[in-house]
């Protein structure tokens, strides 16, 4: 039987990665460098600034911030992935790792230059966090969200057609299953601060940046990759994982055992209003 996630808190929700923080680490995507360039000219980041990271994970985002030579404060609710993010940041000196969720954490009346969020602001509580974020940081200050959308391109052979039928046999009327939007029809959705709920008058306009990135997988791999992902991750274990198995068999038998999944990373920068 599937859960029903309208029944599950929001922050256990963003906690099913502590489960798996080393396969979540090891497949799912990172950002473009590209876009950590244009943050730090959109934001002046520079070895002066401190950022404050929100939902760090594994640290993925976290080593591309600290490579701007500014300081990080990243907090994570998982403990085993912030234990992990400790792991990967050893080297840098200019990284603490905590680990809280963002409406819990102590402050300890600390001010950032730059709140980033990449993939997780969708996890912090509406409530709490816009205020909380420009609370938190100094005049004149940014928010920079990043993500990964999952997208398709006309003409290419695609996981989800490929294996619609499975997943109505495993887990059927999911809402949740069907085709990644087009690329173009994504680009299109350049304004405000995409699904999350709107700031109000905390933040000013948002200047938003995609960047095209593609991972390529066996059916293994592209198995693992979805077993690290929030949908698969609400479904029980008997439902999960016999689909994921046939979901990797077919990949191998119809797909020559080599799957993309194409995303757009964005980036999505808005500056502290007075």
């Amino acid at each position: 039987m599937t859960e029903d996630p309208k029944k599950r808190p929001r922050h256990d929700l963003g906690r099913v990665f502590n489960e798996v923080p080393e396969l979540y680490d090891r497949v799912r995507p990172g950002y473009p460098d590209e876009l950590f360039a244009d943050l730090g000219a959109i934001t002046g980041l520079d070895e002066r600034s401190s950022v404050l990271e929100v939902g760090c994970g594994t640290g993925q985002a976290t080593r591309s911030l600290a490579a701007l030579g500014c300081s990080v404060t990243a907090i994570e609710p998982g403990a085993d992935m912030a234990a992990l993010a400790r792991r990967r940041m050893a080297t840098f000196r200019n990284v603490e790792v905590e680990a809280s969720t963002f409406e819990e954490w102590d402050d300890r009346g600390r001010r950032f230059d730059v709140l980033v969020a990449a993939s997780s602001w969708h996890w912090v509580d509406p409530s709490v966090g816009w205020q909380r974020a420009h609370d938190v940081l100094n005049p004149g200050g940014w928010v920079a969200l990043l993500g990964n959308v999952v997208v398709r391109r006309p003409g290419e052979p695609e996981v989800y057609a490929e294996t619609a039928d499975l997943h109505e046999r495993f887990c059927p009327g999911n809402p949740g299953w069907g085709h990644p939007p087009l690329e173009d029809d994504v680009r299109t959705t350049d304004e405000g601060w995409g699904l999350v709920e709107d700031p109000g008058g905390l933040f000013g306009p948002t200047i938003v940046r995609w960047y095209p990135t593609v991972q390529w997988f066996n059916g293994d791999g592209f198995a693992d990759l979805l077993r690290s992902t929030s949908l698969y991750r609400r479904l029980a274990p008997d439902v999960r994982e016999p689909l994921l198995d046939a979901i990797a068999e077919r990949i191998r038998t119809r797909m020559g055992d080599r799957a993309s999944r194409r995303y757009l990373s964005v980036l999505r920068v808005g500056q502290r209003a007075q």
